[in-house]
């Protein structure tokens, strides 16, 4: 396991918990890591040393920011082992299958990219969770040259931790998630700077409760995974943020003259659509 914060020491703790490997081994950056995370339990090993946390795996998954997976999987290439499968937890998927799949089967492993749609704003092995991925949905991109035996092992991964799959493109998948998570945490972000922002009054803060805390959760998450996110996806992004900006403007309108029917439809519609996904959705969401 290459990288054991919150989604990676999530993976180790399932698979531990679940018995579905013979030993886990975690690769981190700082020497403190491998101390901290033995002691959760998300690994049985930990290393500062790529070469060995990969030398004889039969599964490596890369849990680590977006702009590092391509560098890891030129350094571990040369250590992976012949029919290895190699997967990964990233919310971009275009970028990562094209910096990861050729360099992972010039090896004479399997890369098949995964991204669990599972996850929390704290960050750390310390918030992993062994139960995070089950019932939780996992979207699977395989490509042209996917392996049918390694898309198997893949799917077998994620439905033994308990999760539902989905398969789609990496271009597909990457749109898709521009609108229901990306464009979500960059509204958090501009939310969370408009309203606390330092020119305003103090008092402002004292003002802010149940509603702008649910809606500003995420602004809390790792900027520096969100800042890989933003740039790898941005093509997307771009186009769901026009698209939310083309409804900003609309109500801006409705307020400008107004037109407290078309509010009104406007807010019921939303409570309409927002119900009924809550509805279907609940019992996958965390508590």
């Amino acid at each position: 396991m290459i990288g054991v914060g919150m989604l990676g020491g999530s993976f180790g703790l399932a698979l531990r918990k679940r018995r579905l490997a013979r030993n886990v081994t975690g690769f981190v950056r700082r020497a403190r890591s491998v101390r901290e995370c033995v002691a959760h339990g998300a690994v049985d090993e930990a290393t500062l040393d790529l070469a060995e946390a990969v030398h004889g795996a039969d599964l490596v998954i890369l849990c680590t920011p977006l702009a590092q997976m391509k560098s890891l999987a030129k350094r571990l290439a040369p250590h992976l082992e012949r029919g290895a499968l190699v997967t990964d937890v990233g919310s971009v998927k275009a970028s990562v299958v094209r910096d990861v799949e050729l360099v992972v089967s010039r090896a004479g492993a399997h890369f098949v990219a995964s991204h669990p749609m599972a996850g929390s704003e704290k960050a750390g092995v310390l918030a992993a969770r062994a139960d995070l991925f089950a019932d939780a949905i996992c979207i699977i991109t395989p490509t042209k040259k996917t392996q049918p035996d390694a898309l198997k092992r893949t799917e077998q991964l994620w439905k033994a931790l308990g999760s539902r799959l989905l398969k789609m493109t990496p271009a597909m998948h990457d749109q898709l998630v521009s609108r229901s998570s990306h464009l979500p945490y960059l509204s958090s972000v501009a939310l969370t700077n408009c309203i606390l922002d330092p020119a305003h009054s103090t008092t402002q803060g004292l003002l802010c409760a149940g509603g702008f805390r649910d809606t500003t959760r995420i602004a809390s998450s790792s900027p520096e995974m969100w800042r890989d996110i933003a740039l790898a996806n941005r093509r997307y992004i771009r186009q769901a943020l026009a698209s939310y900006l083309r409804q900003l403007v609309k109500l801006d309108t409705m307020l400008k003259h107004g037109e407290g029917d078309r509010l009104a439809a406007c807010f019921q519609k939303a409570k309409t659509l927002r119900d009924a996904w809550f509805a279907e959705a609940s019992p996958r969401l965390p508590k």
